[in-house]
């Protein structure tokens, strides 16, 4: 689109915290929040698969749910406040979910491993996982195209297993 028209097409305010930062923006009123997070903010960690609600691969959190951000229109998060792969951990001081996918192998290509993880977290806020069944079916919205589910089953039931640390991550 031209960029001088763009300019002229109408926005709406929007105040929302992503990762910790307070943010005040004009969004046009179709901008995805898939769409806001890589090409206005540059926070390309989260991915952007199908477009349509179907891979994962854009899975963020919203006030802690997880949620496919390729279905969600920024417009709708007024006062929201988003959690994306960048603002989980450093290479230094990993999330224990971070932690968990590295010693555990939980990835192949990578492209998938963001939207992973942060389902990985909202599954664990949910508190509705404790077999490795449930783990599958409730991680069943994220699609890995290497496969490397096994992986990342093993990662999620070994967060599971020590809950103390996660939770002192998650404060």
């Amino acid at each position: 689109m031209d960029t001088a028209l763009e300019d002229r097409l109408p926005t709406c305010p929007l105040s929302l915290t992503i990762n910790g930062k307070p943010y005040t923006l004009d969004v046009h009123p179709w901008t995805t929040l898939l769409d806001l997070l890589r090409s206005d903010l540059e926070l390309t960690g989260t991915k952007k698969g199908c477009d349509h609600g179907q891979c994962g691969a854009c899975t963020v959190l919203i006030d802690g749910q997880r949620m496919n951000a390729c279905l969600k229109l920024a417009v709708t998060l007024e006062g929201a406040a988003i959690t994306t792969v960048e603002g989980l951990g450093t290479p230094d001081e990993m999330h224990p979910v971070q932690k968990a996918f590295v010693e555990h192998d939980a990835f192949q290509c990578g492209y998938c491993t963001p939207g992973q993880i942060c389902s990985t977290i909202g599954l664990l806020n949910e508190g509705h996982a404790s077999t490795r069944e449930d783990i599958r079916e409730l991680m069943s919205g994220n699609l890995c195209r290497c496969g490397a589910y096994t992986n990342i089953a093993d990662a999620i039931e070994e967060v599971l297993a020590d809950r103390a640390s996660y939770r002192e991550a998650a404060e």
